[in-house]
């Protein structure tokens, strides 16, 4: 192998391949996904941006004291992508190329593996070595094996069944010695900037905090839906660390709160240092082949330059982008176009269909209920509908003979996806509930209405294109809750409402009513 620096010249050997290695790693599906090079740039271009303007104009990669830390490092790519715009831009400051690269790796750019196998591969990928001090290292003065990328086994602290710090259940991760502990050493502490100066051997001050950080953890109650979102801890460390730019990419999930992520969701819809946020809704267009619910997203905040925010959404190649107050709803839109609408349609100050929506286990009956066939009320349950004795129903007593309208809480694989013209369903089944009926905790109960013609014209109503958008408007998941009403206007359901009619109420122009119907496939009355 020929050394990393020949003629003069810094071969960084990964970046060189065809095709780069780390595109080809970040391809590989993980809760921990890699970031593919062309992203991470993407990246930091805005954060050059955001440095030049706040700088009068000055280029972040031609500042010999400038500091970048990517505190959960996988692949390295972003530390190799800074070293490389750096070794650029420091010519002038520093012309011989082998100080030039010594200084941006010694003084500069910093990282903290996740895993140990991650932290060899960041090393590789930037010191074009796994051992920083080795033959092939293309920095000269280090004095430790890991360079500046560092890694050591960290332990949870078990409270219980579940770690102290980031809820990692202790049935999934007391391990043996041979295997990973996932515990993150960056958000397993309660004093990070003593961690740091442990881990570098001096007070560090990042002036960059940049990263793709590990996106949940299993909890001790399974995995997909029931794992737990752990993204969040790793930005409010950052923060505490007052870098004056933070820049992270990070599962789109939290526009609408959900599992341990509501507070982070206030917190950061209320924040205005958050001055660029940009939104994919299908992740696979910034992780190649990688399918993360609900999309993923980047944003870059300021510590110094508080603002509103340029919120930008890439969808089909195509970019939308307006400044934003992000905290105008408790949930965030991620379309500026529907923004507008929903903005539109709440203009009328319509009281919300919410609160006719039941919280989950409206009548508190189990999914795998079975029922009985001798019953004297008739149960909807998503494994076959059946029978259920009336004494068996803890709550929700007040509906038991109402009409009311049943909804799927949450949305069937057909729902969820698009048809071939990138339309959804959105919601599931909906059906018309007779007076002694109840349901499992599989559905959502909407009403109780006062006759079968209001339950029917309310379920017509669920089935409009027109409800359905903006029931999309929030739903970044299949699961639908009463929360997912929110900007959904309640109507007067003794007459029936059509898309036609809701159009005209709500004045909407032939572009938002394409936007919807783009968007929205149509449902005839048997179709849900």
């Amino acid at each position: 192998m020929n050394p990393p620096i020949v003629d003069g010249k810094a071969t960084f050997a990964l970046r060189g391949h065809n095709p780069d290695v780390l595109t080809c790693i970040a391809n590989l599906s993980n809760d921990e996904v890699f970031t593919p090079p062309e992203l991470a740039n993407q990246m930091l271009d805005t954060l050059e941006v955001a440095w030049a303007e706040a700088n009068d104009g000055a280029l972040i990669w031609s500042d010999p004291t400038v500091t970048f830390l990517d505190p959960f490092t996988k692949s390295g790519v972003f530390l190799r992508e800074i070293t490389m715009r750096l070794t650029e831009g420091l010519k002038a400051h520093l012309p011989v190329l082998e100080e030039r690269v010594d200084h941006i790796l010694t003084k500069q750019v910093y990282g903290v593996g996740i895993t140990r196998l991650t932290g060899l591969l960041a090393r590789r990928s930037v010191y074009c070595s796994k051992d920083a001090m080795g033959a092939h290292s293309i920095a000269s003065s280090f004095d430790r094996d890991w360079g500046n990328i560092w890694f050591e086994r960290t332990e949870h602290t078990w409270a219980g069944d579940k770690c102290a710090y980031c809820g990692a259940g202790k049935s999934e991760y007391a391990r043996s010695d041979d295997l990973e502990t996932h515990a993150y050493a960056f958000i397993h502490t309660t004093d990070i900037k003593a961690r740091l100066a442990r881990m570098f051997g001096a007070d560090m001050q990042f002036d960059v905090i940049i990263g793709n950080p590990p996106y949940q953890l299993s909890d001790g109650g399974g995995s997909g839906s029931s794992a737990m979102p752990i993204y969040h801890h790793f930005i409010e460390q950052a923060k505490r660390l007052e870098p004056r730019l933070l820049t992270m990419i990070i599962p789109s999930k939290w526009f609408s709160g959900g599992k341990g992520l509501d507070a982070f969701r206030e917190t950061m819809l209320g924040d205005r240092r958050l001055r660029a946020l940009v939104d994919y809704p299908d992740s696979r267009e910034a992780f190649a082949g990688v399918d993360v619910a609900g999309g993923v997203c980047y944003f870059l905040w300021n510590r110094d330059d508080p603002g509103a925010c340029h919120v930008e959404t890439r969808v089909g190649g195509e970019s939308i982008a307006a400044e934003r107050v992000l905290n105008e709803f408790n949930v965030f839109i991620r379309d500026n176009r529907v923004l507008n609408l929903v903005k539109k349609v709440k203009g009328q100050n319509d009281p919300s269909l919410s609160t006719i929506v039941s919280a989950r286990r409206p009548f508190g009956i189990d999914s795998a209920s079975t029922g009985s066939e001798s019953g004297d009320l008739y149960l909807y349950a998503s494994g076959g509908d059946t029978r259920i004795c009336r004494e068996y129903v803890p709550r929700g007593v007040e509906l038991i003979d109402k009409w009311k309208v049943l909804l799927s809480k949450t949305s069937s694989e057909h729902a969820g996806q698009t048809d071939k013209s990138g339309r959804k369903r959105v919601l599931s089944r909906i059906e018309i509930m007779p007076p002694a009926s109840v349901a499992t905790e599989s559905y959502l109960i909407v009403g109780p209405f006062s006759s079968e013609i209001e339950a029917s014209n309310a379920a017509a109503y669920l089935r409009t294109r027109f409800v359905r958008f903006l029931v999309s408007a929030i739903l970044l998941t299949q699961n639908i809750t009463r929360g997912s009403f929110a900007f959904v206007p309640a109507q007067d359901f003794s007459r029936a409402w059509t898309d036609e009619d809701l159009y005209a109420k709500y004045a909407l122009t032939e572009d938002e009513i394409t936007l919807i119907e783009s968007q929205i496939k149509p449902l005839g009355l048997v179709d849900a």
